[in-house]
């Protein structure tokens, strides 16, 4: 099990409950084990942060970008996140808002992909 701040279990919760368009289209995509049977996490804590999926037995984050993430100031905490998260072994995976919402099967294509490669690699444990 991941390491995170127990503190944000209350507002994981709340994101869940207010997912974004982008989410819970790539949530019904992501939900119920439909991508080789494994299982994925929406609003996830880890570290410090809420991850928007995560993937345990593929090490695997995804990430949904809307526009705040495109300012020097989104940008910079995105490198941030994305080193710590790097550092306990997790690749990190992010799409725009716009990309999930427009071009869905090629997203899960991607993902799906991702995923095989790491189930089949040897660093990655199953």
């Amino acid at each position: 099990m991941q390491p995170y701040n127990k503190a944000l279990k209350q507002a994981s919760r709340d994101l869940r409950k207010n997912m974004t368009d982008a989410e819970s289209l790539l949530w019904s995509r992501l939900r119920r084990k439909q991508i080789l049977s494994v299982q994925f996490y929406r609003q996830k804590p880890l570290l410090n942060f809420i991850v928007d999926f995560y993937c345990p037995i593929a090490n695997l984050v995804i990430e949904c970008d809307g526009g705040q993430h495109y300012t020097a100031e989104g940008l910079d905490s995105d490198q941030n996140r994305d080193y710590a998260l790097n550092e306990l072994g997790l690749l990190v995976l992010r799409f725009s808002n716009n990309q999930i919402l427009a071009e869905t099967d090629a997203v899960v294509h991607e993902i799906y992909h991702i995923v095989q490669q790491r189930l089949e690699s040897p660093s990655c444990e199953t």
